[in-house]
């Protein structure tokens, strides 16, 4: 279209595409879905035959519809831990403020030796793979490819023991392969 709008995306139409509608692939885990842009006639038609619901069995069909989906799980800042893993030994220490001051200074950022700064939750990412803190993108690599073959169902026989640790892993390096560490 002219003067930098977006067309419609019907076939044969001519109008400019203000409105936009859900594409083929939906929101979720890797970010927003795709988008189909069309004019005010198309994206009323599109409407009166998009079902919210296709797909979706009894029971997810009615906990989209309650009053509080969506709210139903908690934020990490009011959970009851707070997205502290645990809370310290008291019995450990002489003077509280030093339990507090410790785990202050745990969850500072630590400093590589090339000058970047790694988070705590990159750290932790670090330790569950079992590499220290200045790997670079290379061992970030060749240590999950061989911690995935190790916990795999598919080479342990079918043995789904692991599956967790291995969600873990992958966890670990969907965050780690992101980080400007490893940029």
């Amino acid at each position: 279209m002219a003067n930098g709008q977006r067309g419609c995306e019907a076939p044969h139409c001519e109008q400019p595409g203000e409105f936009r509608a859900p594409g083929g692939r939906k929101s979720g885990f890797d970010g927003p879905g795709d988008y189909r842009w069309f004019c005010l006639d198309h994206v009323r038609a599109f409407n009166a035959g998009y079902n919210y619901f296709a797909g979706m069995s009894a029971e997810e069909i009615q906990a989209a519809q309650s009053p509080i989906h969506g709210w139903d799980t908690e934020s990490r800042a009011f959970s009851p831990t707070a997205g502290i893993d645990a809370a310290p030994r008291w019995a450990d220490y002489a003077d509280p403020l030093e339990a507090i001051a410790r785990r202050a200074r745990a969850q500072k950022p630590a400093e590589r030796q090339d000058g970047r700064m790694v988070l705590p939750e990159e750290r932790k990412a670090l330790d569950m793979l079992g590499l220290p803190l200045d790997a670079d993108r290379h061992a970030l690599r060749s240590r999950y490819s061989q911690l995935v073959r190790r916990y795999h169902p598919d080479r342990n026989g079918g043995d789904r023991s692991m599956e967790q640790r291995l969600q873990c892993v992958v966890e670990a390096y969907q965050l780690l392969r992101k980080s400007s560490v490893f940029a």
